[in-house]
Parts: structure tokens; C-alpha cells; sequence
């Protein structure tokens, strides 16, 4: 392989390492950006596609009365399917409900987890105000997404000080064994420079791509890689202005072709296949954007026709429409809840709800007489497209 990678400089090299006893080989991938270097002719059509749809998304949700609002479940959806691919099985109605302190389906450290992303990922977005995207903004999120729950025994925030393997029972018949640690401060800070270099003068879209896979074949912590990984996407195109809403997640993508997903990172370490690689990121960004413009458009289509449902068919419809009002931000509501948020009276805000059962926009989702909880049906049915658990192993 030494030979192999002299005259194939895409190729990385080995190093001997032990890990749990084992005498393996790691693998230390060459810097970025690749040489020879990525044909982007080939790349053009692929490229063109997915920043166009990037255009389009970034345009609706200019016009979306709340675009807050939409960037709040898109981020918990996003959280959702990264740690669905992780082995959680948690779905968005579990966080949701989890959220409004109703009743919980799933374990509550599946739900801790998903929780945790979300407060990773906002934590970073917000931190890029003052931060560059760096090694130190990324250990600040990984601190956040680990800070409780199973991975609280992971060195939260910590690159790792001892050896990690991907696939398999052992290192010794694992698929791929990441880079040993003594090779782990060069590989990372080569990473960190490729984020800030300019003379390659690559699309930002293709540093992203690039940026994606060789974080994941660094696998610098001991939990967490996959869904930083796919954060930092995100993150990196928001720092370079291809998108104005952190409105791209690509799980739900990744999480429909996981298979193809492993298959190609490994080909990448094994033969340099970048191009192939680039090819499957840049159709998953442009399907990716594409799905997150027809929600916005058909969420914004539901709002306007239950508005005007409720003005024509409710007799009490101003006290309602506060509540549709709060429905947006909040899918599953208590009573309780819009009796605080509304500052309506408990009887006002229990005969709009019987109102809006009638009406057939929400429906009570508990079966109880107590604590009972309202889910506004036909929006959480457009948000949970996609989040359906993946199959537990076997």
C-alpha cells in the first residue's frame, strides 16, 4: 500500500497501532483539498442542480411569515434522523411531546439525545456570530451534544485520547480503524486550515463535501463523529454565505441511502473515489433542498386554509386563532399551556379546543380525561415525513 499510495497521493497511508490488545492497522488519510485534483467539469451539471435548489429554498423562506418558526422544527426534524442513524429510535413526535412536558413514548435518553443535538446545533449557529468555524466551536458543540444522557461517559467536548474503530466486534476485524491519536493533532489541524484556504478556489458546496468525509475518517471523538459531521455541512455553508437559513440537513437523504452512504466513504479511503463521493453529496443536497421547499410551501398553504376555516366556521374565531397561533409553534399543546401562553381563561381555552377538534385541525392524542394533550394533526403529519425509525439490528 506504501507503493499504491507513492503513486497515488488520493491514496493515505498505515500506521501500526494497538488498540484493546490488538496489533491493527490505522489509517491516516493526505490533507486536503485532493491532488490530482477534483475534476469539477465532470461535477458541473450536478453542482448547478443542487445550488439552484439551494437558491430556491433560500428564496421561500424569505417569504414565509415565520420563518423562525420553520427553521425550529426543521432543526428538530434534522435532529431527529441524525440520531436515527446513530441507532436512537426516537421519532419527531417523541421530541415534540417530550418538549411540551407531555407524556413521552420512547426511553427518555433516546429523547436526551435528540435534545441534546438540537441545543448542539443552535449553540454552534449562534456561536458563529463571534467564533470562526473552528477545531474549538466544534469540541464547544460536541460538549453540548454529549452533555447528558449516554454519551455523558464519552469525554463530552474532548478529542480522544485513545484508539476508535468503526464496524465490527473488535479492532481487529473492524471495517475501517481511524487514525491513532498520535497522528490525530496533525490530521485535524490540516482540517482546520482546508476550512479557511482560498487557493484551491473551490466551490463552497465541494470544500462541504470534501470537509464531511474527511472529518468522519479522522473520527476524532469517541461518540458523536457521525452527527458533527453532518453538522459541520450545514455550519460551513452558512460561514460562506450559500445559505442565508441553516435550512439544509442531509440525514433524511443519508438516512434513505445509508448503504450507498458507508460504501462510498469507504471507497474514498480505499481508492480515492472523491469524484463518485461528490457526485451522491451534491444529488442529496439538491433532492435535500427540494423536499425542505415543498414543506415550507405546503406548511404555509395549511396555515392559510386553517386560518380561514376557523374565521368562517368558528363562532368564537378570534379566541381560536390565538390558539392556531401557538398551535404553529408548539404541535402538541396542554390546556394548561395556552391558558399560560394565551392568558385566555381555562374555560374560553377549552370550549376554542373543542372547537378545533370539531374543525378536525387538531385531535386529542393521550385517550385521557386528565392532562390530555392536542396534536395539530395535518402539520405534524408534513414534519414527520421521513422519521420513522430505521429498523433496530438484529
Amino acid at each position: 500500500m506504501a507503493g499504491a499510495a507513492a503513486s497515488n497521493p488520493r491514496l493515505g497511508r498505515f500506521v501500526e497501532t494497538v488498540a484493546a490488545g490488538e496489533t491493527v492497522r490505522a489509517f491516516v488519510p493526505p490533507t486536503l483539498p485532493p491532488e490530482p485534483a477534483i475534476d469539477v467539469l465532470a461535477l458541473l451539471e450536478r453542482l448547478s442542480l443542487a445550488e439552484r435548489a439551494l437558491g430556491r429554498l433560500d428564496g421561500i423562506t424569505m417569504l414565509l411569515p415565520r420563518q423562525e418558526l420553520f427553521l425550529y422544527m426543521y432543526v428538530r426534524k434534522e435532529a431527529v434522523l441524525s440520531s436515527q442513524i446513530e441507532g436512537t429510535q426516537s421519532t419527531l413526535t417523541d421530541l415534540l411531546r417530550f418538549e411540551t412536558e407531555a407524556q413521552a413514548g420512547q426511553p427518555i435518553d433516546d429523547i436526551r439525545e435528540v435534545s441534546n443535538y438540537v441545543d448542539a446545533m443552535m449553540y454552534g449557529l449562534e456561536r458563529l456570530k463571534e467564533l470562526p468555524l473552528s477545531l474549538r466551536l466544534i469540541r464547544e458543540m460536541h460538549a453540548r451534544l454529549l452533555q447528558s444522557g449516554r454519551g455523558g461517559t464519552k469525554d463530552p467536548g474532548e478529542f480522544r485520547r485513545s484508539q476508535n474503530w468503526i464496524g465490527g466486534t473488535r479492532p481487529g476485524n473492524a471495517l475501517f480503524v481511524p487514525p491513532p491519536t498520535t497522528e490525530l493533532d496533525t490530521c485535524l489541524g490540516a482540517l482546520e486550515a482546508f476550512m479557511h484556504e482560498e487557493r484551491s478556489r473551490l466551490p463552497a458546496l465541494i470544500k462541504a463535501g470534501l470537509l464531511h468525509v474527511q472529518f468522519e475518517t479522522i473520527h476524532p471523538f469517541l461518540d458523536g463523529n457521525g452527527r458533527i459531521g453532518r453538522l459541520l455541512v450545514t455550519l460551513f455553508l452558512c460561514v460562506h454565505g450559500v445559505l442565508r437559513s441553516p435550512l439544509l440537513y442531509l440525514s433524511l437523504y443519508l438516512k434513505a441511502h445509508r448503504a450507498d452512504y458507508y460504501r462510498l466513504l469507504q471507497e474514498v479511503r480505499e481508492r480515492g473515489a472523491w469524484e463518485a463521493w461528490l457526485e451522491f453529496f451534491l444529488e442529496g443536497v439538491a433532492e435535500t433542498a427540494n423536499q425542505a421547499f415543498d414543506a415550507a410551501t405546503r406548511i404555509v398553504q395549511l396555515f392559510k386554509e386553517d386560518r380561514e376555516r376557523i374565521t368562517a366556521d368558528s363562532e368564537r374565531a378570534g379566541s381560536v386563532l390565538r390558539l392556531h397561533d401557538l398551535l404553529q409553534q408548539n404541535p402538541f399543546v396542554t390546556a394548561k399551556l395556552l391558558v399560560e401562553r394565551t392568558g385566555l381563561t381555562a374555560p374560553t381555552v377549552n370550549a376554542a379546543l373543542a372547537d378545533l377538534e370539531r374543525l378536525a385541525i387538531v385531535e386529542e392524542v393521550t385517550g385521557r380525561r386528565r392532562g390530555r394533550v392536542f396534536g395539530y394533526r395535518r402539520y405534524l403529519a408534513i414534519l414527520n415525513e421521513g422519521t420513522d425509525p430505521l429498523p433496530a439490528a438484529v
